[in-house]
């Protein structure tokens, strides 16, 4: 076994034959890939939403807290109902006032005319008894919204989740005071994300109006094909730059809002000298790769690599050439 010194780093860069026959090798070769133009971006969820309240009361109940999964419909908090029960039963009697007046009224109205065809009272004694009858109605009227009204509050006690999703944030405790207007829960769907990214003015006509787009988690070590992306047709004057909504697939599994990322548009191809992204091995300031030679000898390499590129490998810009074998897996390379 032998060992060099690269770097500052004491390296072992022999194996033997049998241990490189187990690995998994790619060969170094041009390959037309896809020129890229790159950007930084952030993932928001499509649909995020803060709920309200819409009545005054006292938070009696919290039935979910922040990472808990809610569904359509549910309740997610309840407010102290008292107050709205106690304005809603006397909308209701209200209501019964209302109608009796109402009755009575129309009775009266009704006799008033029979009165009058009987020339027993004038012309201004009907119409009084017409008035007083269309005025009861009118309260009749008022006294039965105002009922509706009292009982659509009354529900506003039971805060529903508008949509299914993820609480985001809890902003109220139990026992707390609100009044409408006061903010209860953040939440987010997290089957619709999407990234906002901002592109110079001068690369717009260089992406196009319907670019591919690959979007790169570098936290998750995942590249994502965007499903549907949006160039707006508004530009910033202090930038100079426009906005794009790239949409992610449905469901994509560990993407959260505020995530950084880092989208490429597509703008061309090119012939470009590349590796596997998983062969590259980075130690501090040294990027190299195993290489298995015809002997099946495996010998570690330093090399200059480019930009990663959509399809996930990885420029060489010098210390391979083509045709060269380099190990797929340096972490196991390196274990033989």
């Amino acid at each position: 076994m032998k060992r060099i010194r690269m770097a500052g780093l004491l390296l072992t860069v022999v194996a033997t034959g049998h241990a490189a026959e187990q690995l998994a090798v790619a060969t170094v070769q041009y390959r037309e890939v896809e020129q890229t133009y790159s950007v930084e971006g952030l993932v928001e969820a499509t649909r995020q939403s803060t709920v309200s309240a819409q009545i005054s009361g006292r938070i009696k109940e919290i039935n979910f807290d922040v990472g808990n999964h809610v569904n359509k419909g549910q309740v997610i908090l309840r407010i102290d109902e008292r107050e709205t029960a106690q304005a809603l039963a006397a909308s209701n009697a209200q209501v019964m006032q209302a109608q009796v007046t109402l009755q009575n009224a129309k009775a009266n109205y009704e006799r008033a005319k029979q009165l009058f065809d009987q020339k027993f009272i004038s012309q201004s004694a009907l119409d009084k008894a017409q008035t007083d009858y269309q005025v009861a109605r009118a309260q009749a009227a008022a006294s039965e919204a105002s009922a509706g009204q009292a009982s659509l509050s009354h529900g506003y006690s039971d805060v529903i989740a508008p949509y299914g999703g993820v609480v985001a944030a809890r902003l109220v405790e139990v026992g707390e005071m609100v009044s409408p207007g006061k903010p209860l829960m953040t939440g987010f769907d997290p089957a619709e994300m999407r990234v906002i990214a901002n592109v110079p003015q001068y690369k717009l006509q260089d992406i196009g109006i319907r670019p591919k787009v690959m979007v790169e988690l570098p936290s998750l070590n995942r590249w994502v094909e965007a499903a549907t992306v949006t160039v707006q047709p508004l530009a910033d004057a202090r930038t100079h730059s426009t906005q794009v909504r790239v949409n992610l697939p449905a469901n994509e599994s560990g993407v959260y809002p505020g995530m950084f990322v880092r989208v490429h548009f597509v703008v061309g191809t090119a012939n470009k000298l590349v590796i596997p992204g998983s062969a590259a091995l980075h130690r501090s300031e040294v990027t190299a790769v195993y290489v298995v030679d015809e002997k099946k000898e495996v010998k570690l390499r330093q090399v200059r690599l480019g930009e990663t590129n959509a399809d996930g490998s990885i420029e060489v810009l010098a210390g391979l050439n083509p045709g060269e074998k380099v190990a797929a897996d340096p972490v196991k390379a390196g274990m033989k």
